[in-house]
């Protein structure tokens, strides 16, 4: 039986206070997550607290201590210590949740999508950009986590260049529905010396920074050692991230327009702009 999906069931416990900001209950979100007792849900809000800490945001601000209301039994209800939490909160606990459980497996990817897309909606310098500037900014930023990836892949046994090869079309394959880089090239009509991810608008490299963001966080959380698990984490990412976009009713990664420039063209011209044509 197939784990019930985490869109509606996350967005159905998403709360709104009197100025209008969501925010989830501890002790609901953590029912939901397949925990039934608050005592043993408590361990995952304190990593969680942490993590927010060591990343420098305030924990006070996204983990507020306040009472909930919870029924005891006979419709009774009483107020219980709790938290309300803002998403990134959220993101964070399903990040520290217990992987095995499926609900916290398919969150760790929805709330890496949401709250991504929501600090780009909050940027108000990326939201003034055309999708040639977003295709830039994000194709920047992808080369930056790649590099991260390929770390993480390296600790995790994929050593050679062949074998970083191999693993990065694990990560295609469940991304783009079983098609690997050779068949993505053909399908984008590129020569094989041009890189797949200069062709791609900001919508699909949007995706793929998900499935990169994510597997090096997956490799290094799990403790992957061998390739062969590495290939294949990347691949399951892959394919949850593809679900997320399923789920969220957007269009499939490889039936999203290839743009008629590449980015390598994209940045000659930005040169040129900056420089005053020269």
């Amino acid at each position: 039986m197939s784990a019930p999906s985490p869109i509606p069931l996350f967005e159905s416990l998403r709360r709104t206070n009197e100025e209008g900001e969501e925010f989830w209950w501890a002790r609901e979100l953590g029912k939901a997550l397949d925990y039934a007792e608050f005592r043993n849900f408590l361990p995952v809000i304190e990593r969680a607290r942490t993590a927010c800490s060591e990343s420098g945001h305030p924990v006070p601000d996204h983990f507020v201590e306040m009472h909930e209301m919870v029924e005891i039994g006979s419709g009774a209800r009483r107020p219980m210590p709790s938290f309300a939490l803002t998403r990134y909160a959220c993101y964070l606990i399903v990040q520290n949740g217990d992987p095995s459980k499926p609900l916290i497996a398919l969150g760790q990817t929805y709330f890496a999508a949401q709250t991504r897309r929501q600090e780009l909606q909050d940027d108000a310098a990326f939201a003034r950009l055309t999708e040639d500037g977003k295709r830039l900014a994000i194709r920047q930023e992808l080369a930056e986590h790649n590099k991260h990836l390929a770390a993480a892949a390296k600790d995790a046994g994929v050593d050679t260049p062949l074998d970083y090869a191999i693993f990065q079309d694990h990560g295609y394959k469940g991304l783009y529905g079983g098609l690997g880089a050779k068949e993505l090239h053909k399908r984008k009509g590129l020569k094989k010396s041009q890189k797949i991810l200069d062709h791609m608008g900001s919508t699909e490299l949007a995706a793929n920074l998900f499935r990169a963001t994510q597997t090096e966080d997956k490799l290094r959380r799990d403790g992957v050692q061998e390739k062969g698990k590495a290939n294949k984490t990347h691949f399951e990412v892959g394919k949850k991230v593809r679900q997320t976009i399923e789920e969220l009713g957007g269009v499939m990664p490889e039936n999203l327009p290839t743009p008629p420039d590449s980015i390598r063209t994209l940045e000659t011209r930005r040169r040129k702009e900056l420089g005053g044509g020269e």
